[in-house]
């Protein structure tokens, strides 16, 4: 329908601001599970562009599958990211953190299956590349896609947003409004939806590509891990996006910036001179020569739900990308956006708690994010230059970094947030967080132990809890998930957590209670090779610490009887890099090509 000023008015059902990973994942979920909505996104820019947040998280292979998309993706034939590799903690010791352990990783010819190994790794992406095949894959599914086409204002009547104008001169009404404009926060901000800013985790992140750049470690065909090296003032991200590009970039607190009274190039420059491995790397490689700069700084939206609309990826809040959470973040969003309206469309569940739901969860998982982060940067003695940068942190935080008071400000926000069912917040699990603090805490003798050690009696501890509900997606529902709730926690019936309290309903002997938990996961899969049972073993053991540190599980000793002992030591997940070269020793070195020390 035509305006008086000649410009046309478009209506749809759904109206997403911005085509990165957060708005297609929203998009294409919405055509996937309701086909009839009308769906529209616009972006300012026009495709492929680049953009950082190359390294995926192996969360994210899910996600790609669900949307219908992953099979492209691998078409691209990115780099398989099999982990990383830091130089991080007390010493300038390197140490890999694995999603899959390199001994056991198997050639397998490619394009491949999201299945079997490569459901636990992820990919390292060339933004311009991947960005494209989603945003072309959401038009194929009958997504409107506008490119080159801006937000010029928002109509909004209080907490209602009436439409969009466009550059084009048309104006946007729509029933509902996803706001995925990452930082600039489009409708965030012109509806006046404050953001709380960590102050001291105010950076700059600097990078530029590189052609032909050595890969640090190829494990058998394109599997690698992304590097992470400290300098005294900041990190150096050196991530291969394919056999010729690398993405290489300098985070640094922007006051150091400021002081160096250098040029962002300058800057850029010298850091990749000055980090020995990076520099090893870099002989004979070129320069793309553009240099791209931005402001990293972390950040959580007050809110990032209203009366019809949603805030997805960036624009809810931003983690630093030491831990590479963004792109999760922004597919995870994007996806319970889509499922979050959908289900307010069909009416089944109430309204209000499927607002609060979506509002507390997702910047719950932000915000773990954010106290990751600060823990990181509070925990690194290689910042030589920025020691009152990183004391100020932990002050802000209201951090501690022994072992004990690290683990307890840690688990602040609860292991059962993200996934309701497998125990873990932020990027890791109960095991690797652990791991993580005896990393990075104290002398390198006092870690952390599990609760659990040392004790053979463990007792379901309900008194004072009530029964509330929680929200599990599930194949374009949200199901409501009964769970107790006690003093700001939540123990869901649901996955790991559900068999142990099952269990523990039955037995409080730990022999009994872990012979029981194996036999029950052998039953649900019984065709499972053996590391898989192992695994979800794990988990079930991670679910009993978290119920344990929460006080629904209380421990005691029977003298009479073994004590419960677990270790996390030396584990796939998290090694020196002389336990990783050790385990890749032998059989597997042909498939190791190592271009580091």
């Amino acid at each position: 329908m035509a305006t008086g000023n000649g410009s046309a008015n478009l209506s749809f059902d759904v109206a997403i601001i911005g085509g990165g990973p957060a708005g297609t994942t929203a998009a294409t979920m919405l055509r996937k599970y309701s086909p009839d909505l009308k769906v529209l996104l616009v972006e300012k820019e026009k495709f492929p562009r680049d953009h950082i947040g190359e390294s995926q998280l192996a969360s994210i292979g899910a996600v790609l599958h669900e949307m219908g998309v992953w099979d492209k993706v691998e078409a691209a034939g990115f780099p398989i990211k099999i982990g990383a590799s830091y130089t991080w903690g007390r010493d300038n010791d390197r140490w890999d953190f694995n999603f899959y352990p390199p001994e056991k990783w198997v050639d397998e010819p490619r394009p491949g299956k999201f299945e079997g190994q490569r459901t636990s790794v992820a990919f390292q992406v060339d933004r311009s590349i991947f960005d494209t095949i989603l945003l072309r894959h959401a038009e194929s599914v009958g997504v409107t896609v506008r490119e080159e086409t801006a937000v010029e204002e928002v109509l909004c009547t209080g907490d209602r947003v009436d439409g969009l104008k466009l550059s084009s001169g048309e104006t946007v009404t729509a029933r509902w409004y996803i706001d995925a404009s990452g930082v600039v926060g489009i409708l965030r901000r012109a509806l006046g939806i404050g953001a709380d800013v960590v102050k001291e985790l105010r950076n700059i992140a600097i990078w530029d590509y590189w052609r032909n750049a050595k890969w640090a470690i190829r494990i058998g065909t394109g599997a690698t891990r992304v590097q992470i090296r400290s300098l005294p003032y900041g990190w150096i991200w050196f991530i291969p996006l394919g056999p010729e590009r690398t993405s290489i970039g300098l985070v640094t607190p922007v006051d150091h910036y400021r002081t160096s009274s250098k040029s962002p190039e300058d800057l850029y420059l010298d850091a990749v001179r000055e980090q020995p491995e990076v520099a090893s790397l870099l002989e004979g490689a070129e320069r793309e020569g553009t240099i791209r700069s931005c402001k990293d700084w972390s950040q959580l939206s007050d809110r990032v739900i209203g009366e019809n609309w949603l805030l997805v990826g960036e624009t809810c809040g931003f983690a630093d990308p030491i831990l590479s959470a963004g792109m999760s973040l922004a597919h995870a969003s994007g996806r319970d956006a889509a499922y979050t309206i959908m289900e307010l469309d069909r009416g089944e569940h109430d309204a209000k708690w499927l607002r609060e739901r979506y509002n507390d969860c997702n910047r719950a998982n932000v915000r773990q994010h954010i106290r990751f982060a600060q823990y990181w940067y509070s925990a690194n003695s290689c910042f030589t230059e920025l020691r009152d940068n990183c004391q100020a942190i932990a002050a802000e935080a209201g951090l501690k970094l022994s072992p004990q008071a690290a683990w307890a400000w840690l688990s602040q926000g609860g292991f059962a947030t993200e996934h309701p069912g497998v125990p873990s917040a932020g990027t890791f699990d109960v095991s690797l967080s652990r791991q993580l603090i005896g990393l990075f805490s104290g002398d390198g003798h006092t870690k952390p132990d599990y609760l659990m050690n040392g004790h053979n009696k463990f007792t379901l501890n309900l008194t004072g809890a009530t029964a509330g509900v929680m929200g599990f997606l599930h194949e374009g529902r949200i199901q409501r998930v009964e769970c107790y709730e006690r003093a700001g926690h939540r123990l869901p019936k649901l996955g790991y957590y559900d068999l142990v309290i099952q269990t523990l309903k039955q037995t409080s002997d730990a022999q009994t209670m872990v012979n029981m938990l194996s036999a029950e996961l052998q039953r649900k899969n019984p065709s499972a090779p053996p590391q898989v049972h192992r695994s979800q073993m794990a988990l079930c053991l991670s679910a009993l610490e978290t119920m344990l540190d929460e006080y629904w599980v209380t421990r005691a000793i029977n003298r009479r009887k073994p004590l419960l002992q677990v270790s996390h030591e030396g584990t796939a997940l998290l090694r020196t890099a002389k336990e990783d070269r050790d385990a890749l020793s032998g059989e597997t070195v042909s498939r190791i090509e190592s271009n580091i020390d």
